[in-house]
């Protein structure tokens, strides 16, 4: 026997290994420490390799975050062009309509709500020195406190600090940014129709690769499955989102506060992310409310807590029983990822972050050693 094999075979136990040849128990435990040392070195450069990634992601997040958007609208979108293709309908035809829908779609979307964002964006200082005597108003019993906190710091003046510059929107300004969107939206629209029609090509060469027939046969299964679970849950979601949009921008509606179109696309959007969407639009429609309320009473925080009713029961019952368990994420795993997106990529990372979870989730419970993620992210 080797001595490599003996080793092997060398007992664990210190009182043992005391019992053998000098010579062997010196081997031993230089093999122990180079193991250690191999182990150390491994979780370095395992950092090291995450730290990289980390900085590449954030560096090429221009590149990433259309690639990225346009592969999930393509996601999405695929079922209607694989329908059309067994009604015999050319790929590039149905892709081709869908985006012409989707500009549309984008288009008018933004003209209907260009004109009262940009009016509340003018309007933000002056509708903030409106917010503060209200606010006062709530808490008169606190004055006699702020009145005698004013008496003991009265010694030392303080000049009053001057009213914000309104906010103003250039020529300029518009002119050197409306290249840049244009320029986003147009590549991710490509992408898309790209993704379309030579997607399904793409997977095959991919497939294709695989060694033998059972490998080819089991990357088909788990394409097929992951395409379609990821296009039901996009679809859902969106429909889901776009509905609370939908409504909250009627509840607005009825209670009197305007531009209430404007409101539901943010309640859309912003549901996009769990739990801080809700509670940033909750808050937001609270601020809204108090702006036009003629005088602050506890009832102009009604559409707030009338949306916070709506986001619990969407949140807690409507999403789960139409997604199903298999779709349910922990809490923390999404508090966690949004934080890691949210820092690299900024709103769009913190708005694709969850999509992107679910994905990771469904792809690692297909693949044999990648469970364990699967487990630590699901509810």
């Amino acid at each position: 026997m080797t001595s490599a094999a003996m080793l092997s075979h060398m007992p664990a136990d210190p009182l043992l290994v005391g019992n053998l040849p000098r010579p062997l128990a010196r081997r031993l435990h230089s093999a122990r420490g180079t193991r250690r040392h191999l182990r150390a070195i491994r979780m370095l450069l395992n950092a090291m390799l995450l730290l990289a990634l980390l900085y590449t992601v954030t560096l090429t997040r221009a590149l990433l975050i259309p690639l990225v958007l346009a592969a999930f609208i393509g996601l999405a979108l695929n079922p209607i062009v694989a329908t059309g293709a067994r009604l015999h309908l050319p790929r590039w035809l149905t892709a081709l309509v869908l985006m012409i829908g989707l500009v549309v779609g984008i288009g008018s979307g933004v003209g209907l709500l260009a004109q009262p964002a940009l009016g509340w964006f003018h309007g933000a200082p002056s509708a903030i020195r409106s917010f503060v005597p209200k606010v006062r108003n709530l808490t008169k019993p606190l004055e006699a406190a702020n009145r005698a906190t004013q008496t003991l710091v009265s010694g030392t003046s303080r000049s009053a600090a001057p009213p914000p510059a309104p906010l103003s929107i250039s020529a300029w300004d518009v002119v050197s940014t409306a290249p840049k969107v244009l320029a986003a939206v147009l590549s991710v629209m490509l992408l898309v129709f790209f993704f379309l029609v030579y997607g399904d090509t793409m997977l095959r060469r991919l497939v294709e690769l695989t060694p033998s027939f059972s490998y080819k046969r089991h990357a088909v299964s788990i394409v097929r499955s992951f395409q379609s679970e990821v296009s039901r849950y996009l679809l859902t979601a969106l429909s889901i989102n776009t509905s609370l949009g939908a409504i909250t921008a009627g509840m607005l509606w009825l209670y009197g506060v305007p531009d209430a179109l404007l409101w539901g696309a943010v309640a859309m959007f912003a549901n996009f992310i769990p739990y801080v969407g809700a509670i940033f639009t909750t808050l937001l429609l609270a601020f809204v409310s108090m702006l036009y309320a003629k005088n602050a009473e506890l009832e102009v925080f009604l559409p707030a807590l009338t949306f916070a009713a709506i986001t619990i029961v969407e949140g807690n019952l409507i999403t789960p029983l139409i997604q199903g368990r298999s779709m349910r994420l922990s809490p923390i795993a999404i508090l966690l990822w949004l934080l890691v997106w949210g820092w690299l990529w900024g709103i769009p990372g913190a708005l694709l972050a969850v999509p992107m979870l679910t994905c990771a989730k469904l792809i690692c419970e297909r693949i044999r050693g990648w469970e364990w993620f699967a487990l630590i992210v699901s509810r």
